[in-house]
């Protein structure tokens, strides 16, 4: 008679729940997903509206050999899953002088457009890219691929070169001071100061360290899903079909069954569900919380600081503009008083950076003929308003004036159709707490340090993936985090 699989049950199915769920099931667990809306895949969801396709999250794709390696691991073949294509222009980056700056892939190609468009020397810009380069293959890699919260990630011999590579600065400085130290022209640190929000954090007060984010989509580059963001959902999903793995959909997770100090099941619907692995997906606040019932070890989550949330605009345009790329950044004049507005709540900044993201220029289908599908994002407090509505009405009619001064026209008569997300929105519909984006904040020197681990050190069975723990939001951490937490359960 053969072994009966273990039973993994999986909370949630955004990227890192469906990671996990594949990487089991491909290793024989019998896994369960539970997921409390009708559909996958969390802040990487699809809204249709009006012949309108909007990827209504994350929409810069980084690092796809990270989600290449999930499909290895399961023994798949990625392209039979996922295609993807390189970007010439990683962003077309607007200002209100009106200086335009393509960031073009390829170090050379950006330089030399810097160096055209800011008539500046650029052997500083060059080092710098150098740098973070260094910083993230020395240091980045064991933050983002290791354990480091066990003392044995500590004596490897990786070590040993990472401190060497270590210098005061990149604790010590903040991220924009040091970028003043390292590029000084004004528009080239607010362009690499915005790397601080790929995880919801302020540039004035995340430690240097961060710096070694540029790297990613200024060396590395940016890609293209084909189809847009919500196929990587979409393949992973596939994935986790074509291995097994059974879905409850409208299955909301009332808590986690305890035995002891043991992880035992879960209960939804009224109605217990056994197994021997937990992995919660969930924000990790929600997961002591209301999973857990900890209430104390919940608070204490709660009241670290949150990354940013956004006000996202989904806006049908009937038009088309040439001068916008897939990705597009019109910045604010002042970023230091932008994020005072946001880290200090005050009310809506009226210049505020706003990030526009069109998939209908590299997918004419997302929208009607001669139109364009708009992404709207400005950057927002994670913070839960009685006056919402209010706060919303105000950070559209800034962004619309904004948008329209530097692109010649009035655009409000070229919103044929529109829907919104808000902080109150996202965090009813992913379970991210006060709707922040990525969690906590990196605003701290030991912020990684205190992300929570992959696995429980109070319940065994018990396990974590997904952006509010290590090693962080966005897409290509996400999957590093549930294959961190599937290495400890293999390895348990």
């Amino acid at each position: 008679m053969s072994t009966p699989s273990k039973k993994a049950i999986i909370i949630g199915s955004g990227i890192a729940g469906l990671a996990s769920a594949a990487r089991l099931a491909s290793r024989g667990y019998d896994v369960h997903v539970f997921e409390k809306n009708d559909f996958f895949g969390g802040k990487l969801a699809l809204h249709v509206q009006d012949g309108y396709a909007f990827d209504m999250g994350p929409s810069i794709f980084t690092q796809p050999f990270v989600l290449e390696d999930l499909f290895n691991f399961c023994g798949k073949k990625f392209s039979d899953y996922f295609r993807y294509q390189n970007l010439s222009v990683n962003t077309h980056n607007f200002f209100n002088d009106g200086t335009v700056i393509h960031a073009y892939k390829g170090k050379e190609k950006f330089v030399a457009e810097i160096r055209e468009k800011l008539q500046i020397d650029t052997s500083r810009l060059e080092s710098y890219l150098l740098e973070a380069e260094r910083m993230y293959n020395d240091i980045g890699k064991i933050f983002l691929d290791e354990h480091i919260h066990d003392l044995q990630t500590w004596t490897t011999a990786r070590i040993p070169k990472a401190l060497k590579s270590l210098k005061w600065q990149y604790l010590l400085k903040s991220m924009h001071d040091y970028h003043q130290q390292k590029l000084q022209h004004p528009k080239l640190v607010q362009m690499f100061d915005r790397f601080a929000t790929y995880n919801g954090s302020n540039p004035f007060e995340a430690p240097a360290m961060l710096s070694m984010i540029a790297h990613l989509e200024m060396n590395d580059g940016a890609y293209y899903p084909e189809g847009g963001m919500i196929s990587i959902p979409n393949a992973v999903y596939k994935l986790c079909n074509d291995l097994g793995v059974q879905f409850h959909f409208n299955s909301k997770v009332e808590r986690i069954i305890l035995e002891g100090n043991k992880a035992t099941g879960i209960v939804t619907n009224g109605k217990e569900h056994r197994c021997d692995i937990v992995v919660t997906n969930s924000d990790v606040f929600y997961s002591y919380y209301d999973l857990l019932q900890d209430k104390e070890k919940g608070s204490s989550i709660g009241k670290m600081e949150r990354s940013t949330s956004a006000m996202i605009f989904y806006w049908g345009i009937n038009k088309e503009y040439k001068q916008l790329g897939l990705h597009n950044l019109f910045f604010s004049d002042d970023y230091k008083e932008e994020f005072d507005h946001i880290c200090k709540h005050k009310k809506p900044y009226e210049d505020a950076t706003i990030y526009i993201n069109i998939t209908s220029k590299m997918e004419p289908q997302h929208a009607p003929a001669g139109c364009e599908n708009w992404f709207v994002f400005v950057n927002k407090p994670a913070i839960v308003e009685a006056n919402e509505d209010k706060v919303t009405a105000e950070i559209r009619k800034h962004t619309i004036a904004k948008l329209s001064r530097l692109l010649g026209e009035d655009i409000t008569p070229h919103i044929a159709t529109e829907h919104t997300l808000t902080p109150t929105s996202i965090q009813s519909r992913t379970n991210s707490y006060l709707g922040a984006l990525y969690g906590t904040a990196s605003n701290n020197k030991m912020a990684a340090f205190k992300r929570h681990s992959n696995v429980s050190s109070q319940y065994k069975g018990l396990y974590f993936a997904g952006g509010s723990v290590h090693p962080g939001g966005g897409i290509p951490l996400c999957l590093r985090s549930a294959k961190l937490a599937v290495d400890k359960i293999l390895t348990a």
